[in-house]
């Protein structure tokens, strides 16, 4: 019998991977796709994403999209309530176990595993440990595609914003930055692939540059400091 699990879904190329790589090995019945939303601006938290294109990513892969509504730039205490309420209503649901596009950060990964003991939930992360480099070329190969919508100023200029996520994209990356963006470097939303039932139809409508203070962290280091971020917003077509 396959286990009933939820997927913490950003919409970028880590969670696809993860996801494609987790309904491969049959072993899960992934209830829905569950992730954080800017109540004020309807939007991922951190990729900036628009909740409509999030919905149809959701749809395009045959999952419910479960949010979790949070305020803008919230602290720690009032993200872990919220995500623990959500999380707790899925464990009544039947859900035993989390699944997570993580691929290195130890501390994030111990933080997770944490939170999630206490609903008495189990965490996967079908990345993890594997070389950066194998998996963005995998994601190419199998067909991903992807475009960036963040980045990192301390790490990337706005030139990298807006760009697909694809070979020329990963030569022209500084020494240093890590191909799949697991420092936080950048992010992504994915379009297309062999997860989606069809192409997720969409246009950039321009650029904004933000600063933001990172939440303070209850015996987790993780967070980054303030850093400024550029952002690619794209609308549905």
């Amino acid at each position: 019998m396959k286990e009933l699990a939820f997927f913490n879904w950003s919409g970028g190329k880590d969670s696809a991977l993860a996801l494609y790589k987790a309904m491969q090995t049959g072993r899960y019945n992934i209830r829905c796709l569950l992730t954080n939303i800017n109540g004020d601006n309807n939007r991922v938290s951190m990729h900036g994403v628009r909740k409509d294109l999030m919905e149809q990513q959701a749809a395009s892969i045959g999952l419910p999209l479960v949010t979790i509504d949070l305020p803008n730039e919230p602290t720690m205490e009032q993200y872990e309530k919220l995500m623990m309420d959500k999380v707790n209503d899925l464990k009544k649901s039947g859900c035993a176990k989390a699944i997570f596009g993580d691929i290195f950060l130890e501390d994030l990964k111990a933080y997770r595993e944490k939170q999630l003991m206490q609903a008495g939930i189990e965490c996967v992360f079908p990345l993890w440990k594997t070389d950066t480099k194998i998996l963005m070329k995998k994601f190419i190969a199998t067909g991903f595609k992807a475009i960036v919508v963040c980045v990192n100023e301390k790490f990337l200029n706005k030139s990298f914003c807006g760009r697909l996520l694809d070979e020329l994209f990963v030569n022209d990356l500084p020494e240093g930055v890590d191909v799949c963006g697991e420092n936080g470097e950048f992010h992504s939303f994915v379009f297309d692939g062999p997860i989606f039932k069809n192409a997720i139809k969409f246009k950039k409508a321009g650029f904004v540059y933000k600063q933001y203070e990172a939440p303070k962290s209850n015996g987790s280091n993780f967070a980054q400091n303030k850093y400024g971020f550029w952002f690619c917003d794209i609308k549905a077509i």
